[in-house]
């Protein structure tokens, strides 16, 4: 089941993260997956840090169980449109003012331990990369990690040399981690994001240089974080259309406010200028973006990342399948004016042009 249209975009999809529960249908694989499709999913983006989806050690090492979950998917109605670890990707690189915080991605027993912390999420994206190849899957969801976010804005002033070697640093750890998914035949696709290193086209083209272009090293395209930052997104997807390799399909708002701007004055998610919304209750431009897509020849997933301040998850992601469906672009097989062709002629074109046929 892959839920093509001509264009090759696949779809819809659904980033299962924000929807596991404890409560049913959301409390395991048969039952979330049986949900996504009853609401009109054909694919769902599996994050791997919680065994009730999937085991992901044993999906690195095992055929047999790999092709397991891929039939119970495809049983429910849905196939797997990628694999995330973007909690594991963010230990992979975690400035000391955040160790606290981002224990809780970890297991208990790496909780105040980052070099051990760091080495185990190193160790989850390699097995993410063996898993994807079993699954049949080409690309993977991930965060960056960020050494230099608390250093964002240039005051007090940076010394010389500090963003070089944070970048540096950032691709000593994830050079490795490319090779093998290169190894896999696996993209791995950072989603451009705040908080992270890569947050924007700039950063991404630093972290390029710094892997010698790595040609696994691919983009996860988010507008929703593009139109909190004022960035122009239809604008990125001409000039990096070659380096996105994934596509979530999330929507946001800007309302300028005389009160606080993009970074939001510490306020809560209702009350920032900037607000991620229910897909379709935003401001974001999806007619243009499957446009650009549909015109650079991309072919992976279009998958819905639901997470809004106002509407309910439920009546999101119910609405979510829809939206992406009437997006979805079949492509033409011929030009729109091949009805008044007039065939091909060289001569008639040398006198077309005023040309004489004798030289």
């Amino acid at each position: 089941m892959t839920g093509t249209h001509d264009s090759g975009i696949k779809g819809p999809g659904l980033f299962l993260a924000q929807f596991l529960d404890d409560r049913p249908p959301f409390d395991d694989l048969d039952t979330i997956t049986r949900w996504a499709a009853s609401l009109g999913y054909r694919g769902v983006q599996m994050p791997t840090v919680d065994p009730r989806l999937i085991d992901l050690e044993l999906a690195a090492d095992s055929q047999d169980y790999c092709d397991e979950l891929t039939g119970r998917c495809a049983e429910a109605g849905v196939a797997i449109s990628e694999l995330s670890t973007h909690l594991q990707g963010q230990l992979v690189a975690v400035h000391p003012a955040f160790d606290e915080l981002f224990d809780g991605f970890a297991p208990p027993h790496l909780h105040g331990r980052p070099d051990a912390r760091r080495h185990w999420a190193e160790a989850q994206l390699k097995l993410a990369a063996r898993a994807s190849r079993r699954l049949g899957l080409t690309a993977h969801g991930t965060f960056s990690g960020a050494l230099l976010w608390p250093y964002v804005y240039p005051w007090p002033q940076r010394p010389a040399g500090l963003i070089e070697e944070g970048f540096a640093e950032l691709a000593r750890r994830w050079r490795p981690i490319l090779d093998v998914f290169d190894e896999q035949g696996v993209d791995l696709c950072f989603e451009i994001h705040p908080g992270e290193d890569l947050h924007d086209g700039a950063t991404f083209e630093r972290f390029l240089d710094a892997v010698d272009d790595h040609p696994r090293a691919k983009i996860l395209f988010d507008p929703s974080h593009m139109v909190l930052q004022q960035l122009d997104y239809l604008g990125f997807i001409d000039r990096y259309h070659e380096r996105i390799g994934m596509f979530h399909v999330k929507d946001a708002e800007f309302t300028p406010s005389a009160r606080s701007g993009v970074y939001g004055g510490y306020q809560g998610w209702v009350d920032r200028p900037g607000r991620f919304r229910s897909l379709g209750d935003g401001q974001v431009d999806f007619k243009g973006i499957f446009s650009r897509l549909t015109q650079y020849g991309y072919d992976g997933w279009a998958v819905l990342e639901w997470e809004c301040c106002l509407k309910d998850a439920a009546q999101g992601a119910a609405e979510g399948a829809p939206f992406i469906d009437r997006h979805l672009i079949q492509r033409a097989d011929k030009a729109f004016d091949d009805f008044a062709d007039t065939g091909s002629d060289p001569g008639r074109n040398r006198r077309l042009l005023g040309l004489d046929e004798t030289h």
